[in-house]
């Protein structure tokens, strides 16, 4: 059994979903792992991580339009916290909703996505942030 761990930074502009799907890719690739289990871990409680199409734009967008309704910005009318802006509790909301950890089998050294699957970072605050995301890799060696 052999390990490797990796952090990544992504840098985000605004709220938003930022493939990540070919740093992952790559890095992977990279190991001396050809059977395993790869685990990606979001640093954040206001961001998180979305297995989703690649292919068609339209479904980020639609998701957002979606999250927008469900989950919409407000301080102190909507919501008690807001210490960082009217998007602060809602961005903790969203990434409550969704995923901060994904666990992806590895079968000869790649993850196995589907072929229209990506994998994402969902920016849920509305400026520029820094995110980190933590990718574990255990398995059998090459």
């Amino acid at each position: 059994m052999k390990q490797a761990i990796n952090h990544v930074v992504v840098p985000t502009r605004a709220r938003g979903l930022y493939e990540v799907t070919h740093q992952i890719l790559d890095w992977v690739s990279d190991q001396d792992i050809r059977t395993g289990l790869l685990t990606v871990w979001c640093r954040h409680t206001s961001a998180s991580l979305l297995v989703q199409e690649n292919a068609s734009p339209d479904v980020r967008t639609d998701l957002e339009d979606f999250f927008r309704r469900l989950v919409p910005d407000g301080g102190q009318v909507r919501y008690r916290h807001d210490d960082e802006g009217p998007d602060d509790m809602p961005a903790h909301i969203r990434a409550a909703l969704t995923q901060t950890q994904l666990s992806i089998p590895v079968e000869n050294a790649r993850p196995v996505l589907g072929t229209w699957q990506g994998i994402y970072l969902y920016e849920h605050r509305t400026s520029p942030h820094r995110r980190e995301l933590v990718l574990h890799l255990i398995g059998t060696p090459a």
